[in-house]
């Protein structure tokens, strides 16, 4: 839903007719401490730069123990999110740049989230969050991790042991590589974006319920195995989301990663990936398209004495489709096609306050005429998905440490990032047909972020 999840986890909880459904069915549910507050920790504790939502190894742990570490009291705050911007592009956009914006320069208030976030009860955590899109006028329910977590011991070793129910795939993971939690954490929805994206990076979120188990051994293996299947009309309905994606029966879901923690540092290499089938028509009068997305991914962290941090992300996702439905329907001009998504960045948090980001991006994949109907300045379907770019950020964390003033009531972000393209929807000069470069969407964004 637009802007890119990630606040201090200590943002907490609203209790809503969302959060009840989809936690007690209609049973009564009370608000449940925020991540800070009932950890008795500032937000640096867990977040690189004292807010959310890349994480350290420590808010790792916290997330993959189930958000139930605490202090042993009982904490009930009230608290929510908010983003608010103004979105410059190099060149207007014909038509506004959305459904109530303008061609250009755009103030907006992109999103207000309230949470539900913390121990529920004994093992049972949950991160369920219910947002207010500014841009779309329109409140639904985001994203929603609940699980339950037991720690033991295997060969000697520690052992984290979970089950996870959530909506979106990767919302759960621990790692700001995959799609759901990878830079940039936040970003305008007013700015152009390339057509073409693969099924995990945001093609069946909220769409789908899922269900997984893990397991985390010796701070070294993780692995993670489950499926998702579609949620009911009724339900996304109920909870304010249209039909978008249609998954045909169950789609599996697998994450497996090596981590390794030395002197102040730490690293992770692993892979991740899903399968699903998907129905390419609502009254599925074809066959369905089949997905396989198969992630890798790295990341790297010097933690030093935390007086400076520097953080590198790494991904690449790879999806074979299988079009036999949308083929069927002279929906896509070829029966099998592939996209291939790139994504790297390199951060540096000094005092927990000042930070600098670099990033680049790339998605390739094959020409498709009908799915990707872009034309050149002589008129012939290039359907070249090809975008390509890169993201450059400064922000300040004012708060979020154990002595800032209004720790742990509120945290905020601000920030100014810029996006530019050296490629747009496959080519660099006159990608629509009428002259428009690659270039011309590139992209000023002020943003503020703030949880309290």
């Amino acid at each position: 839903m637009g802007v890119r999840r990630g606040i201090c986890y200590a943002a907490a909880v609203l209790p809503v007719a969302a959060v009840v459904y989809i936690i007690a069915a209609g049973g009564p549910v009370r608000a449940l401490p925020s991540f800070s507050r009932q950890t008795g920790e500032d937000c640096a504790a867990c977040h690189v730069g004292s807010f959310g939502p890349q994480l350290t190894p420590h808010g790792r742990r916290f997330k993959l123990g189930g958000y139930t570490d605490g202090d042993g009291k009982f904490h009930v705050p009230l608290s929510a999110m908010a983003v608010g911007s103004w979105t410059h592009t190099a060149e207007d956009q014909a038509g506004g740049a959305g459904p109530h914006a303008g061609p250009n320069n755009n103030a907006a208030v992109d999103e207000v989230s309230a949470f539900l976030a913390g121990k529920i009860a004994g093992p049972v955590g949950a991160f369920v969050q219910v947002t207010y899109d500014g841009n779309e006028h329109h409140v639904a329910l985001d994203n929603a991790d609940i699980r339950a977590a037991f720690t033991t011991e295997w060969a000697g070793k520690d052992l984290i042991l979970g089950l996870d129910f959530n909506n979106n795939p990767t919302v759960q993971d621990v790692f700001n590589t995959t799609p759901s939690w990878g830079f940039p954490y936040t970003s305008s929805a007013l700015a152009p974006s390339g057509m073409a994206g693969t099924l995990i990076n945001g093609g069946a979120e909220m769409q789908v319920g899922g269900a997984s188990v893990y397991g985390y051994w010796d701070n070294l293996i993780y692995a993670e195995a489950g499926v998702y299947s579609r949620l009911s009309s009724g339900f996304l309905h109920d909870v304010g989301i249209g039909r978008e994606t249609v998954v045909k029966g169950t789609a599996p879901y697998w994450r497996l990663a090596l981590t390794h923690e030395w002197n102040r540092q730490a690293a992770s290499i692993g892979t991740f990936g899903m399968i699903a089938n998907v129905y390419p028509d609502d009254l599925h009068l074809s066959g369905s398209d089949k997905y396989t997305d198969m992630g890798f991914d790295a990341t790297y962290q010097w933690l030093g004495t935390r007086k400076d941090i520097i953080s590198a992300n790494v991904s690449y996702v790879h999806e074979k489709q299988n079009r036999t439905g949308s083929f069927a329907l002279g929906l896509a001009s070829n029966p099998k096609d592939s996209l291939n998504e790139f994504k790297a960045n390199v951060s540096w948090y000094h005092d927990k306050t000042y930070g600098l980001t670099a990033g680049v991006f790339g998605t390739t994949g094959s020409a498709d005429p009908l799915l990707y109907p872009v034309e050149d300045i002589g008129g012939s379907r290039l359907g070249v998905p090809d975008t390509r770019g890169y993201v450059l950020q400064a922000d300040w964390t004012p708060f979020g440490k154990e002595d800032s003033f209004l720790s742990p009531w509120a945290n905020l972000r601000l920030g100014i990032q810029y996006t530019g393209y050296t490629k747009f929807n496959g080519a660099s000069q006159n990608y629509d047909g009428a002259g428009r470069k690659a270039s011309d969407n590139n992209s000023v964004f002020l943003f503020s972020w703030i949880a309290f």
